[in-house]
């Protein structure tokens, strides 16, 4: 007995695990952030920014090198009394230590230090912006889910209706009030009604896998959103001109910094490449000693050799380039050239945002006006489709003309769940530009 209550709970624990997950937008937004491949690829761009940093860094570092070797001659040797020429065997071990510094060198270490600081800052505006791009593209296909489940439950209540009036129809031909024709007709309705759930079903289904996908969920038959039924929120922007947006989105939108900190990194590449035609001034040390044995005579022992044997090199190296073939020369024109360009795609990614931000406020405000018109067709559609019902239970309107009514009713629910959804995209978007966060609809 315990061991069959046991089971029941290791059942009906199981069975609650196998409960399809309602993810929010939130969480979505959230698991896209984590998961997604060019996300993690921007992550390792970040990284790489970073290491070249040190590399930069370390310019400035002194080297410092160390060496040893040990070699073994056996052959003919002359013997230093008799001069005689005998078989010997010699040995040589002799080891060392190097440094040098770059004195002078164009300002080149500093001006790379600064650039790979612009790009670390480059990389992570990157990020920042794919995780926007990636955030938007969520939110998008999310309210299309909630958008494909609306139009379902329009299309699922009108085919609940349809049957009512199919039964009170049947009835009506029945008694003779009403022709055959007219249950034909609610039929026919009926049966299109069907095919239109079946089509906002697989539409359903379809936009679930396009978010799956996004999300790199695999196993997408048991992935579903939570069933919330936004409302169009309230909003502040559009009281806002569409001026103080685009300067709003130019301070915090990553498309302009992005380009603002490529032109600055494409000036410190120009400095480089000048400071290459400058001279270069490099100071080095080093210090080596050595022991020497041979089989021909007596040699002093190890530690006599190493302190009297003791060498230490100073020296400064001045190299002064005159003539490599132009190409200190073409590096710089080169690098001009793509300061001109860092510059050109500056002001373009300026009168980019300006564009994107006109379009974006404009499209917002015509969506609204879109719902908002729509809001009224509804309206006087269903009191046209009440009147109209109301006329055909009492035999003045023919079943032909009713449904006419009730599928004008039912395409002006469908174009408020449109332009709803509609609306509420493009005003994400807006505030979005406007640095609002896009991970709540309401």
């Amino acid at each position: 007995m315990k061991k069959s209550i046991f089971i029941l709970f290791v059942l009906i624990g199981m069975a609650s695990q196998a409960q399809v997950k309602k993810w929010t937008l939130r969480e979505c937004v959230d698991y896209a952030l984590e998961n997604n491949i060019s996300i993690k690829q921007s992550e390792l761009d970040v990284k790489t920014s970073e290491i070249n940093k040190k590399d930069a860094f370390g310019n400035f570092l002194p080297s410092l090198n160390a060496s040893v070797s040990h070699s073994w001659s056996i052959g003919l040797g002359q013997d230093p009394v008799t001069f005689d020429a005998v078989n010997s065997t010699t040995r040589n071990l002799s080891g060392g230590i190097s440094s040098g510094i770059d004195i002078y060198a164009g300002l080149r270490n500093i001006n790379q230090l600064h650039r790979s600081n612009l790009g670390i800052l480059a990389s992570q505006y990157q990020l920042d912006k794919m995780k926007d791009d990636i955030s938007l593209f969520v939110a998008n296909s999310f309210l299309q889910i909630l958008f494909n489940k609306e139009q379902l439950k329009v299309l699922q209540a009108q085919h609940e209706v349809s049957k009512q009036e199919l039964s009170r129809t049947n009835e009506l031909v029945e008694a003779g009030v009403l022709p055959r024709g007219d249950l034909l007709e609610i039929q026919a309705t009926i049966a299109t009604q069907e095919q239109q759930i079946v089509n906002a079903e697989n539409a359903i289904l379809i936009s679930k896998i396009q978010l799956a996908q996004i999300l790199l969920i695999e196993d997408y038959k048991n992935f579903d959103t939570a069933d919330v039924d936004y409302e169009v929120p309230p909003t502040n922007i559009l009281n806002e001109s569409p001026e103080a947006i685009v300067e709003k989105a130019k301070e915090t939108r990553y498309d302009i910094k992005i380009a603002e900190t490529n032109s600055k990194m494409a000036e410190y590449d120009l400095k480089i490449a000048k400071g290459a035609m400058q001279p270069t001034l490099r100071g080095s040390y080093s210090f080596s000693s050595n022991y020497f044995t041979s089989g021909l005579f007596d040699t002093p022992d190890f530690e006599s050799q190493i302190s009297d044997n003791k060498n230490h090199n100073f020296g400064l190296q001045l190299s002064i380039p005159i003539f490599n073939g132009f190409a200190a020369k073409n590096n710089v024109s080169r690098s001009k050239v793509n300061f001109e360009r860092s510059k050109n795609l500056l002001e373009q990614a300026n009168l980019d945002m300006e564009t994107t931000v006109y379009q974006a406020y404009n499209d917002t405000k015509g969506a609204l006006k879109a719902y908002e018109a729509a809001l009224k067709t509804l309206a006087a559609r269903q009191e046209a489709y009440n009147y109209s019902k109301e006329r055909y239970n009492v035999g003045l309107l023919n079943a032909f003309d009713f449904s006419q009514s009730q599928n004008r009713f039912e395409a002006a629910q469908s174009e408020v769940i449109r332009t709803k959804y509609d609306y509420i995209f493009k005003l994400k978007v807006l505030e979005f530009y406007f640095g609002i966060p896009i991970t709540e609809l309401n």
